[in-house]
Protein backbone atom coordinates (compact mmCIF):
# COMPACT_ATOMS: atom_id res chain seq x y z
CA UNK A 1 0.00 0.00 0.00
CA UNK A 2 1.24 3.47 -0.85
CA UNK A 3 2.48 5.29 2.20
CA UNK A 4 0.68 8.45 1.09
CA UNK A 5 -2.66 6.64 1.52
CA UNK A 6 -2.10 6.26 5.28
CA UNK A 7 -2.32 9.13 7.79
CA UNK A 8 -1.27 9.20 11.43
CA UNK A 9 -1.97 12.37 13.39
CA UNK A 10 -1.14 13.08 17.02
CA UNK A 11 -2.60 15.99 18.96
CA UNK A 12 -1.51 15.97 22.63
CA UNK A 13 -3.33 19.26 23.30
CA UNK A 14 -6.04 20.31 20.87
CA UNK A 15 -9.49 21.87 21.03
CA UNK A 16 -12.45 19.58 20.46
CA UNK A 17 -13.64 21.78 17.61
CA UNK A 18 -10.30 21.65 15.77
CA UNK A 19 -9.86 17.90 16.04
CA UNK A 20 -13.38 17.22 14.78
CA UNK A 21 -12.70 19.55 11.84
CA UNK A 22 -9.59 17.52 11.00
CA UNK A 23 -11.60 14.31 11.36
CA UNK A 24 -14.16 15.64 8.87
CA UNK A 25 -11.38 16.55 6.42
CA UNK A 26 -9.95 13.05 6.55
CA UNK A 27 -13.38 11.53 6.15
CA UNK A 28 -13.86 13.48 2.92
CA UNK A 29 -10.50 12.22 1.63
CA UNK A 30 -11.55 8.65 2.41
CA UNK A 31 -14.86 9.15 0.63
CA UNK A 32 -12.94 10.41 -2.41
CA UNK A 33 -10.79 7.26 -2.20
CA UNK A 34 -7.63 9.30 -1.66
CA UNK A 35 -6.87 7.65 1.68
CA UNK A 36 -7.03 4.04 2.80
CA UNK A 37 -6.41 4.26 6.55
CA UNK A 38 -6.13 7.12 9.05
CA UNK A 39 -5.58 7.29 12.78
CA UNK A 40 -6.01 10.40 14.93
CA UNK A 41 -4.79 10.27 18.53
CA UNK A 42 -5.78 13.27 20.61
CA UNK A 43 -6.34 14.85 23.97
CA UNK A 44 -7.71 18.23 25.04
CA UNK A 45 -6.76 20.35 28.04
CA UNK A 46 -9.97 22.38 27.74
CA UNK A 47 -12.87 20.68 29.59
CA UNK A 48 -15.57 20.31 26.96
CA UNK A 49 -18.90 18.52 26.97
CA UNK A 50 -19.61 17.10 23.52
CA UNK A 51 -23.35 17.20 22.94
CA UNK A 52 -25.18 15.36 20.13
CA UNK A 53 -27.07 17.88 18.02
CA UNK A 54 -30.85 17.56 17.98
CA UNK A 55 -34.02 18.14 19.96
CA UNK A 56 -33.22 15.42 22.50
CA UNK A 57 -30.26 17.40 23.81
CA UNK A 58 -31.11 21.13 23.53
CA UNK A 59 -28.17 23.51 23.59
CA UNK A 60 -29.76 26.18 25.75
CA UNK A 61 -28.26 29.40 27.05
CA UNK A 62 -28.87 28.30 30.64
CA UNK A 63 -26.97 25.04 30.08
CA UNK A 64 -24.07 26.91 28.45
CA UNK A 65 -23.94 29.38 31.35
CA UNK A 66 -24.03 26.72 34.06
CA UNK A 67 -21.35 24.68 32.32
CA UNK A 68 -19.23 27.81 31.97
CA UNK A 69 -19.56 28.45 35.70
CA UNK A 70 -18.21 24.93 36.25
CA UNK A 71 -15.26 25.61 33.91
CA UNK A 72 -16.65 23.65 30.97
CA UNK A 73 -17.27 24.53 27.34
CA UNK A 74 -20.07 23.01 25.24
CA UNK A 75 -19.59 21.68 21.72
CA UNK A 76 -22.42 20.26 19.63
CA UNK A 77 -21.84 17.76 16.82
CA UNK A 78 -24.12 15.92 14.40
CA UNK A 79 -23.12 12.41 15.48
CA UNK A 80 -23.22 10.63 18.81
CA UNK A 81 -25.94 9.25 21.04
CA UNK A 82 -25.33 10.91 24.42
CA UNK A 83 -23.19 13.64 26.03
CA UNK A 84 -19.48 12.82 26.33
CA UNK A 85 -17.06 14.73 28.59
CA UNK A 86 -13.59 15.58 27.30
CA UNK A 87 -10.73 16.68 29.53
CA UNK A 88 -6.96 16.23 29.77
CA UNK A 89 -7.72 13.00 31.66
CA UNK A 90 -9.33 11.36 28.63
CA UNK A 91 -7.38 10.06 25.64
CA UNK A 92 -9.20 9.69 22.33
CA UNK A 93 -8.73 7.99 19.01
CA UNK A 94 -10.49 8.18 15.66
CA UNK A 95 -9.73 5.34 13.24
CA UNK A 96 -10.91 5.78 9.67
CA UNK A 97 -10.58 3.01 7.11
CA UNK A 98 -12.13 1.79 3.90
CA UNK A 99 -14.15 -1.37 4.42
CA UNK A 100 -12.98 -4.17 2.09
CA UNK A 101 -15.08 -4.38 -1.06
CA UNK A 102 -14.75 -8.16 -0.94
CA UNK A 103 -17.08 -8.58 2.05
CA UNK A 104 -20.40 -7.06 3.17
CA UNK A 105 -20.16 -4.33 5.78
CA UNK A 106 -20.94 -5.55 9.30
CA UNK A 107 -21.40 -3.17 12.24
CA UNK A 108 -20.63 -6.01 14.65
CA UNK A 109 -17.39 -6.91 12.86
CA UNK A 110 -16.34 -3.25 12.74
CA UNK A 111 -16.86 -2.88 16.48
CA UNK A 112 -15.03 -6.13 17.13
CA UNK A 113 -12.08 -4.91 15.05
CA UNK A 114 -11.74 -1.84 17.26
CA UNK A 115 -12.19 -3.84 20.46
CA UNK A 116 -9.36 -6.19 19.45
CA UNK A 117 -7.00 -3.21 19.29
CA UNK A 118 -8.21 -1.75 22.59
CA UNK A 119 -7.98 -5.11 24.34
CA UNK A 120 -4.37 -5.42 23.15
CA UNK A 121 -3.64 -1.90 24.38
CA UNK A 122 -4.86 -2.71 27.89
CA UNK A 123 -3.18 -6.13 27.84
CA UNK A 124 0.15 -4.43 27.12
CA UNK A 125 -0.13 -3.04 30.65
CA UNK A 126 -1.08 -6.45 32.05
CA UNK A 127 -4.78 -5.53 32.29
CA UNK A 128 -7.53 -8.01 31.45
CA UNK A 129 -10.70 -6.41 30.10
CA UNK A 130 -14.19 -7.51 29.10
CA UNK A 131 -16.51 -6.13 26.44
CA UNK A 132 -20.07 -5.35 27.49
CA UNK A 133 -22.51 -2.56 28.33
CA UNK A 134 -22.03 -0.75 31.66
CA UNK A 135 -25.36 0.42 33.10
CA UNK A 136 -25.05 3.85 34.69
CA UNK A 137 -22.05 4.90 32.59
CA UNK A 138 -22.02 7.93 30.32
CA UNK A 139 -22.77 7.21 26.66
CA UNK A 140 -23.26 3.53 27.45
CA UNK A 141 -22.96 0.91 24.71
CA UNK A 142 -22.56 -2.82 24.12
CA UNK A 143 -18.91 -2.37 23.11
CA UNK A 144 -17.52 -0.69 26.21
CA UNK A 145 -14.30 -2.13 27.56
CA UNK A 146 -14.54 -2.86 31.26
CA UNK A 147 -12.18 -3.81 34.09
CA UNK A 148 -13.90 -5.79 36.84
CA UNK A 149 -17.27 -4.58 35.59
CA UNK A 150 -16.29 -0.89 35.44
CA UNK A 151 -16.07 1.06 32.19
CA UNK A 152 -12.66 2.31 31.14
CA UNK A 153 -13.20 2.76 27.38
CA UNK A 154 -16.26 3.80 25.43
CA UNK A 155 -16.56 3.24 21.69
CA UNK A 156 -18.63 4.67 18.86
CA UNK A 157 -18.96 4.12 15.14
CA UNK A 158 -20.12 5.96 12.07
CA UNK A 159 -20.27 4.69 8.49
CA UNK A 160 -20.40 6.77 5.30
CA UNK A 161 -20.54 5.81 1.62
CA UNK A 162 -17.59 6.40 -0.69
CA UNK A 163 -17.98 8.09 -4.04
CA UNK A 164 -18.64 5.27 -6.48
CA UNK A 165 -19.74 2.89 -3.74
CA UNK A 166 -18.17 1.16 -0.76
CA UNK A 167 -18.05 2.05 2.92
CA UNK A 168 -15.78 4.17 5.09
CA UNK A 169 -15.77 3.30 8.79
CA UNK A 170 -15.09 5.95 11.42
CA UNK A 171 -14.43 4.14 14.69
CA UNK A 172 -13.87 6.16 17.86
CA UNK A 173 -12.83 5.44 21.43
CA UNK A 174 -12.55 7.48 24.64
CA UNK A 175 -10.08 6.05 27.16
CA UNK A 176 -10.21 7.17 30.80
CA UNK A 177 -6.59 7.72 31.82
CA UNK A 178 -6.52 9.56 35.14
CA UNK A 179 -10.00 10.96 35.54
CA UNK A 180 -11.49 12.47 38.68
CA UNK A 181 -14.72 10.64 38.03
CA UNK A 182 -17.12 12.77 40.04
CA UNK A 183 -15.81 15.87 38.26
CA UNK A 184 -16.00 14.12 34.88
CA UNK A 185 -19.66 13.11 35.16
CA UNK A 186 -21.00 16.32 36.74
CA UNK A 187 -21.50 18.14 33.41
CA UNK A 188 -23.12 15.04 31.92
CA UNK A 189 -25.69 14.88 34.70
CA UNK A 190 -26.27 18.61 34.40
CA UNK A 191 -27.10 18.04 30.75
CA UNK A 192 -29.55 15.25 31.66
CA UNK A 193 -31.20 17.60 34.12
CA UNK A 194 -31.56 20.39 31.56
CA UNK A 195 -32.99 17.91 29.05
CA UNK A 196 -35.68 16.87 31.59
CA UNK A 197 -34.40 13.28 31.79
CA UNK A 198 -34.58 11.13 34.89
CA UNK A 199 -31.44 9.16 34.05
CA UNK A 200 -28.21 9.99 35.87
CA UNK A 201 -24.64 8.80 35.31
CA UNK A 202 -22.79 7.16 38.22
CA UNK A 203 -19.11 7.76 38.91
CA UNK A 204 -18.85 4.38 40.67
CA UNK A 205 -19.32 2.38 37.45
CA UNK A 206 -16.23 3.91 35.81
CA UNK A 207 -12.52 3.36 36.28
CA UNK A 208 -9.33 4.77 34.73
CA UNK A 209 -6.01 3.38 33.56
CA UNK A 210 -3.87 4.87 36.30
CA UNK A 211 -5.92 3.05 38.93
CA UNK A 212 -4.55 -0.23 37.56
CA UNK A 213 -0.88 0.48 36.77
CA UNK A 214 1.98 1.87 38.83
CA UNK A 215 3.70 3.75 36.01
CA UNK A 216 2.47 7.11 34.78
CA UNK A 217 3.23 7.20 31.04
CA UNK A 218 3.23 10.50 29.20
CA UNK A 219 0.63 11.37 26.58
CA UNK A 220 3.12 10.61 23.79
CA UNK A 221 3.98 7.26 25.38
CA UNK A 222 0.28 6.38 25.53
CA UNK A 223 -0.13 7.43 21.89
CA UNK A 224 2.77 5.17 20.91
CA UNK A 225 1.33 2.23 22.84
CA UNK A 226 -2.02 2.63 21.06
CA UNK A 227 -0.30 2.98 17.69
CA UNK A 228 1.58 -0.28 18.31
CA UNK A 229 -1.69 -2.00 19.22
CA UNK A 230 -3.09 -0.96 15.83
CA UNK A 231 0.04 -2.12 14.01
CA UNK A 232 0.03 -5.48 15.80
CA UNK A 233 -3.62 -5.97 14.84
CA UNK A 234 -2.81 -5.01 11.21
CA UNK A 235 -5.68 -2.49 11.28
CA UNK A 236 -3.46 0.49 10.51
Amino acid sequence: MEKSRIRLLRYPDVSVENVFEKEAELLQLHQANRLEKSLILWRTSTPTLVLPAGRKWPKTASLINELSAMGWQLFSRKTGGAPVPQTANVLNLSHLYNWPDSKPYSIVSAYENLCVVLTHFLASYGIKSHIHATPGSYCDGDYNLNINGKKIIGTAQRVVIKKGGGHVVLAQACILIDAVLETLISPVNLCYEHSAMQERVKASVHTSLFEHITERPSTEALFTRIQHAFIDSKLV
